[in-house]
């Protein structure tokens, strides 16, 4: 995709590609490709695209920022709008939200709440309506069938069967299973476009959180989960007080970029304001120190990672985001540092307890629960051991202990792009073995005992004895910044640390690296064979069973105790290579529904079985 271009909403991509002919549709792919690269022409908000001579493409967005209705697209050629050139720049552009759609009244997802009649929640159910059931099953056949095709045949064609099925989810209610097509669809573009942020893991368990929700809601589950919840239905939440905690960059895959500020109320709950615009990177470095778009208009997202708020009049949408609507007053009030009120209990609690409480929630089951829980921030007293074998390590500091005996874990920055001081942030603090830090941050749930730091202060000086104490082991920040460092917006110096000889005391032996199970067992023969199905399609699922490695991948996984694994890796190859006959006799590929239903249960059970081995690298060492 082409990030200068606004995003387009999945109904329009999807009906620019159904109103091409069968022979224009074969070079969508080709065509997509060409103008990805184009140069494009920026007149305040409207895009232009040149497309030859004769032919020229007009984007006009709405106020959210978004292309969201196919008014707002068009081209200058005699075959428009049934034309190769409007269907391919549509398909060069970053596929819209859901809520863009709502924002179109008066500003973007971030900015404006939906309607009133939005917010109500939908009344409870016994089952799928008969809308959601064949809005399910359609969606299902699509994912189906990209399944099948695997990444290097699912083109355009293919994608915008699941972008026009995923908007049929949305007008019958199906919110997290049209969120699942949109993020297989994007995952699918950056895979084929081979976009540096593109991970082949994401692209496996969107398609597999796709496949789960539809399948159960195509079969009449009645779980109210796999309905999902609207992601800006606003309800009301009242008076609140909230004090800064961090803010956090975000650069999206879909041309969005921005910042999010995490904020803690005075009874420990966690909200954020957020200010994400189309824009990517350039946006997200500038939002640093916008305005908070929450009422009072005096404050900006430095000022209240930092401060804090009285809000009269709040909404709250499901995922924590506090609304900007029109009824909304906010006061800014002084902050409160991390060693007082809530913030000091975000740093009470043992690490392994509360890793626990985010990693419950199973992976498939819940997503959105356990997508919600694992994003929740940690805080931790940490200790950096060093670099070892390219991994920054750390130990917990728990209270009443002066020994580097507690929890050892791994540091990894929470966002690696070369624009944002994540990386370099880290790697200063990695030079400093036996620094002491308070950390604020994020489990990486899918990676053994991994934290990825959003902030970082320094531990107050509670220790007693010979040791050296927190005031001279530990960070040396500014005064303006108030007690923490934003790890994606500030830099951290040299004179920002500790002399390194105030450290040696602490620094110690270095420990070994610890194991890391998920990546020692035996698991990564069903990983690879269920990695590969998605990303070569149903033939190269099928080689095992054609070359004779089966076998030998069921006996290794068998032989080591995962029997189910090696059943599932057995039944999804055989089933990858099965072949049926037409009424000429002539051989062809199965029904996909039966491989996709082999390929669903072999990635459930992994993703599961994976999610309980890093959870058990969380336990405490006296525990292990």
């Amino acid at each position: 995709m082409n990030p200068e271009l606004p995003p387009v909403a999945p109904e329009v991509a999807a009906a620019a590609v159904e109103a091409l002919t069968s022979r224009l549709r074969k070079k969508l792919d080709a065509a997509i490709e060409t103008y990805v690269a184009a140069p494009v022409t920026v007149e305040g908000a409207v895009r232009r695209v040149r497309c030859g001579e004769d032919a020229e493409v007009v984007l006009t967005p709405g106020p959210s920022g978004a292309v969201t209705n196919a008014g707002e697209a068009a081209c200058s050629c005699l075959l428009a709008p049934r034309c190769l050139h409007l269907a391919a720049v549509l398909g060069a552009c970053p596929v819209a939200d859901a809520e863009t759609a709502v924002a179109q009244e008066g500003g973007t997802s971030a900015e404006v709440e939906p309607p009133a009649q939005d917010t109500v929640a939908p009344p409870p159910q016994t089952g799928p309506t008969d809308a959601q059931l064949t809005a399910a099953r359609s969606l299902w056949a699509a994912a189906a069938a990209v399944l099948a095709a695997g990444v290097p045949a699912a083109g355009a064609v293919a994608q915008a069967e699941v972008l026009r099925a995923s908007h049929t989810a949305r007008l019958a209610g199906l919110h997290r299973a049209e969120a699942a097509a949109l993020r297989v669809v994007r995952g699918l573009r950056g895979a084929r476009s081979r976009h540096d942020g593109h991970r082949l893991a994401d692209l496996v368990a969107d398609l597999r959180e796709l496949l789960l929700t539809t399948g159960l809601l195509a079969a009449a589950d009645p779980a109210p989960a796999l309905v999902g919840t609207a992601r800006r239905a606003y309800r009301p939440e009242g008076a609140l007080r909230v004090h800064g905690v961090c803010r956090e960059p975000v650069i999206s895959a879909t041309g969005y970029g921005g910042v999010v500020t995490h904020v803690i109320s005075d009874d420990g709950r966690w909200f954020t304001v957020a200010d994400v615009k189309p824009g990517g990177p350039a946006r997200a470095r500038g939002a640093a120190t916008a305005t908070v778009a929450l009422g009072s208009g005096s404050v900006d997202h430095a000022g209240l990672s930092r401060g804090g708020l009285l809000i009269s009049g709040a909404t709250l949408s499901s995922d924590g985001r506090l609304g900007a609507g029109k009824g909304v007053r906010a006061t800014p009030v002084a902050g409160r540092s991390w060693t007082s009120g809530p913030l000091a209990a975000l740093f009470a609690r043992p690490l392994s307890e509360a890793v626990a409480a985010r990693l419950g929630n199973a992976p498939v089951s819940d997503p959105e629960g356990a997508e919600r829980s694992a994003g929740e921030l940690i805080g931790c007293d940490l200790v950096i051991v060093g670099v070892i074998e390219q991994q920054v390590l750390a130990q917990e500091l728990t209270s009443g202990r002066t020994d580097l005996d507690g929890l050892l874990i791994r540091l990894l920055p929470s966002n690696g792009h070369p624009d944002l001081a994540h990386t370099a942030n880290l790697r200063r603090l990695a030079s400093r073995p036996g620094l002491r830090l308070r950390v604020v941050g994020r489990l990486d749930p899918d990676r053994a005992a991994t934290l990825r730091p959003l902030a970082v202060g320094p531990i107050p000086d509670e220790t007693d004895g010979p040791t050296p104490d927190a005031s001279t082991a530990t960070l040396r920040l500014p005064p303006e910044w108030l007690g923490h460092a934003d790890l994606g917006y500030d830099r951290i110096e040299g004179s920002h640390l500790p002399p390194a000889d105030a450290l040696l005391e602490t620094a110690g032996p270095l420990p070994r690296v610890p194991s890391d199970p998920v990546a020692e067992a035996p698991l990564w023969r069903l990983r690879r064979l269920v990695e590969v199905a998605v990303s070569g399609g149903r033939r190269a699922a099928a080689e095992p069973a054609r070359d004779g490695d089966r076998a030998g991948a069921v006996v290794a996984l068998r032989r080591a105790g995962f029997r189910t694994a090696a059943d599932l890796s057995h039944a999804l190859a055989a089933e990858a290579d099965r072949r049926g006959r037409d009424v000429f006799g002539r051989t062809e590929e199965a029904d996909p529904d039966g491989y996709a239903r082999a390929w669903l249960a072999a990635a459930v059970y992994l993703a599961g079985t994976e999610r309980a081995l890093v959870r058990a690298t969380w336990e405490p060492p006296d525990a292990a």
